[in-house]
């Protein structure tokens, strides 16, 4: 048995930036890493698009290098954590070693959702969750192929929209009728699938996949309730399921709809447990039920806050949720949390590729879209973390300037607090 430390059991994005704030925090313990894969932790946005395509292979790597270094970390690559013991505290992995800890952090992220129709594994048969997962999907891209893409959530846009730019054919199919529509507004759903028309691609609404099978020449026919599509890839993207097995084999805490529950410091039900990243499901500010992020800003700012909280010191604020997405040559950018019930006001139009929606309820800003214009949801951003009430008559007029206008809705809502 090892002496004890702190144990970070995953090697994803979050486990890195909170190894590295550890040591920015001073502490100087041992810190041991468990990860399933062998590569050094990395950043997972790019394995959609730049991975699938790019000339040269990007940098992926959460930490530079001298930031890995000073984070003196033992990395236990192609490792499996495989039960943890709350009253010992220790963590056995599948090769037998017992890792004792004095806190431990689950940072175990996610897997792809699986279609029991469609089974990783088989030839042609891709889901994208790894850097391996993308580095095979690129190599069957170089043959132009036709492909299916299951989901058309914001994995399955970045890869059909990769697809094509490889000289791919592509199908897109998503259940619901329209895209997205869980997370922009009507308006948005319909510029992002007129831009996936003009790409090249052909999508299928409200269409879902009750089989594959194989044929000759390695080729897929995919059984589906708008007709029999034959292809020669096939990638499903229809989301993200948490690793919470470690914690819920364990007995701590999870929430009804997955993930293991945390606090704001990220502390799990045990008090030298915590969590961060894709597989927490975490309380917040006007919402009823805990949720899931997934998102790159998420990962970063819980693995923080988790560190913070292991050594005992003050928890960084809270940070306004916010997410971004390239889908082929545009940028969409969401600010805080998508609601049925909020009214959205816009500026700009899509028939110009630019245009920022403010979604608000009773007045407070509480969802921004914008497309192309993240420079406009950085202007209006301090409203969100204000969370007050605001005038929206001028927003939308091209002769206002956003960013004193920002300016002058805070200087407003100064005067009346």
């Amino acid at each position: 048995m090892t002496s004890r430390g702190i144990v970070i059991v995953g090697a994803g994005q979050s486990a890195a930036v909170a190894a590295h704030a550890l040591r920015e925090h001073g502490y100087s313990g041992r810190i041991t890493m468990v990860g399933r894969e062998r590569h050094r932790p990395y950043e997972r946005p790019l394995l959609s698009k730049a991975v699938l395509v790019a000339a040269e292979a990007p940098r992926l790597d959460v930490l530079t290098d001298d930031a890995w270094t000073r984070s003196d970390v033992e990395l236990l690559s192609g490792s499996e954590a495989v039960a943890l013991d709350l009253q010992r505290q220790h963590v056995r992995l599948a090769d037998g070693r017992i890792l004792a800890y004095e806190s431990c952090l689950i940072a175990t992220g996610g897997e792809a959702t699986t279609l029991a129709c469609v089974p990783a594994g088989r030839a042609g048969v891709h889901y994208i969750r790894t850097l391996d997962d993308a580095h095979r999907l690129r190599t069957a891209l170089q043959a132009k192929p036709q492909v299916a893409v299951l989901g058309g959530g914001f994995l399955g846009l970045e890869v059909a929209n990769s697809a094509l730019s490889a000289g791919a054919s592509v199908t897109v199919l998503e259940r619901a009728p329209s895209l997205l529509d869980r997370f922009v507004p009507p308006q948005a759903s319909e510029w992002l699938e007129a831009k996936l028309h003009a790409a090249g691609a052909r999508l299928l609404l409200g269409a879902s996949c009750s089989g594959v099978h194989s044929l000759p020449q390695g080729r897929l026919r995919l059984s589906t309730s708008t007709g029999d599509l034959e292809v020669d890839e096939v990638v499903i993207a229809i989301g993200l399921s948490p690793n919470d097995a470690l914690a819920r084999d364990a007995g701590l805490k999870t929430a009804a709809g997955s993930g293991i529950l945390v606090d704001a410091s990220c502390r799990t039900s045990n008090a030298h447990v915590f969590a961060c990243g894709d597989c927490t499901s975490q309380r917040r500010a006007g919402q009823a039920a805990p949720t899931r992020l997934e998102s790159w800003q998420n990962a970063n700012e819980q693995g923080r806050t988790a560190a913070a909280a292991m050594l005992g010191l003050p928890l960084p604020a809270p940070a306004v949720p916010w997410f971004w997405t390239d889908q082929g040559k545009h940028n969409i950018q969401m600010l805080g949390l998508p609601a049925s019930d909020l009214e959205y006001v816009r500026r700009g139009s899509p028939a110009n590729d630019k245009v920022l929606w403010i979604g608000h309820r009773d007045c407070v800003p509480v969802h921004g879209v914008a497309i192309n214009a993240g420079a406009d949801l950085r202007a209006v951003r301090p409203l969100f973390e204000r969370g007050r009430r605001v005038q929206w008559d001028d927003f939308a007029l091209d002769a206002t300037n956003l960013r004193t206008w920002a300016k002058q809705m805070q200087a407003d809502v100064a005067s009346t607090t």
